[in-house]
């Protein structure tokens, strides 16, 4: 099982300087690099501080030249947002900038939020048609002299410009959940990103069982890869642990709040909520988050991580936005290289 990294600029408080956070982010992405990740990730979001990340591809054609040798993936960019021709093109000079080291996630995307400001009326059912209608448009583009009549892009022969360097184009993810969109990333040749939200490793056990049924249904198609998306954090002591699931349960208080679009926003932060709010929350609790997500020592994370492999992930991708201090998400990613990687060699 191979191990990459998954961030974002977090921007928590109007204090904060949002050059200081980019480096930062640029400073863990070196880490990762150097301590033999596999790949970085980072995704596409608009107007939320939660996650600053307006085109994935200006920090991974950035990262490119900080970094020597980690894949460099969006995770993800929002199809709905995305006309075929530019996202074919971009992502084809992104792919020449990277020196041939892009791996292009695409999602339909998750916060109603944006799609009121970017696309008004759209729900997430037109969103994932849209996903559906650009994955193959996009690979057709980078073959070259491409026509097309659909539902929702209609153009003439085009091919994309540039073209990729990598034979066939950047390797494709789709991020997947029900059957149907895990289905139609194998039917089309692509990898699979999945991300439980909050049941834990029973959500992990079938989310692995919807991919074998995907691949088995076209088992006349390649075996396409599945990476496993979850908040990691990697303890020096028990204490460690419990200030880990109290921090990780804010964030993801924040994330419900952000998600439902209920809250007042204001300079791209939501209204704060209250410690009371935080501890009437229905499910998310500490003792649910060091339960359902990876948060333990080293030894602790290594036997979860094994369970993974066992289930038959081939990436696991070390989620490490979480409202944390540079210095502790530093602090536990360094741990996770220099404790938990060497297991799995």
């Amino acid at each position: 099982m191979k191990f990459s990294l998954f961030a974002h600029m977090e921007r928590i408080s109007p204090e904060q300087d949002q050059r200081q956070l980019y480096e930062e982010f640029i400073e863990l992405c070196r880490i990762a690099d150097e301590g033999g990740m596999h790949a970085i990730w980072t995704g596409e979001h608009h107007a939320m501080n939660f996650t600053i990340a307006p085109n994935p591809m200006l920090n991974l054609v950035d990262l490119a030249r900080r970094t020597n040798n980690v894949r460099l993936g969006t995770g993800t960019v929002i199809a709905p947002f995305w006309h075929p021709i530019r996202l074919a093109g971009e992502a084809a000079m992104t792919d020449i900038l990277t020196g041939g080291r892009l791996e292009l996630g695409i999602a339909r995307g998750a916060y109603t939020f944006e799609y009121e400001r970017l696309m008004p009326g759209m729900d997430a059912w037109e969103a994932g048609q849209r996903m559906r209608e650009l994955v193959p448009a996009v690979k057709a583009l980078w073959k070259g002299d491409h026509a097309q009549e659909g539902e929702f892009h209609s153009f003439p022969k085009t091919t994309s410009s540039p073209q990729p360097v990598q034979p066939d184009g950047p390797p494709i993810w789709v991020a997947a959940r029900d059957p149907n969109s895990h289905e139609f990333a194998v039917s089309q040749g692509c990898n699979v990103q999945v991300t439980p939200l909050w049941r834990g490793d029973g959500e992990i056990t079938e989310l692995m069982d919807k991919f074998n049924e995907a691949c088995a249904k076209f088992a006349d198609r390649p075996r396409p890869r599945i990476m496993l998306l979850l908040h990691t954090y990697v303890a020096d002591s028990e204490a460690d642990v419990q200030r880990a699931a109290e921090e990780l349960n804010r964030f993801y208080c924040y994330f419900g709040a952000w998600f439902m679009n209920k809250r007042d926003t204001s300079q791209g932060l939501i209204a704060p909520l209250s410690d009371d709010e935080i501890a009437a929350h229905p499910f998310y609790t500490p003792d649910a988050m060091e339960r359902d997500l990876v948060i333990g020592q080293p030894d602790q994370v290594i036997e979860r991580l094994k369970g993974y492999e066992a289930l038959g992930y081939d990436e696991y991708a070390f989620w490490i936005d979480s409202g944390m201090s540079f210095e502790r998400k530093k602090a536990s990613l360094e741990r996770f290289i220099a404790e938990v990687m060497p297991a799995f060699r």
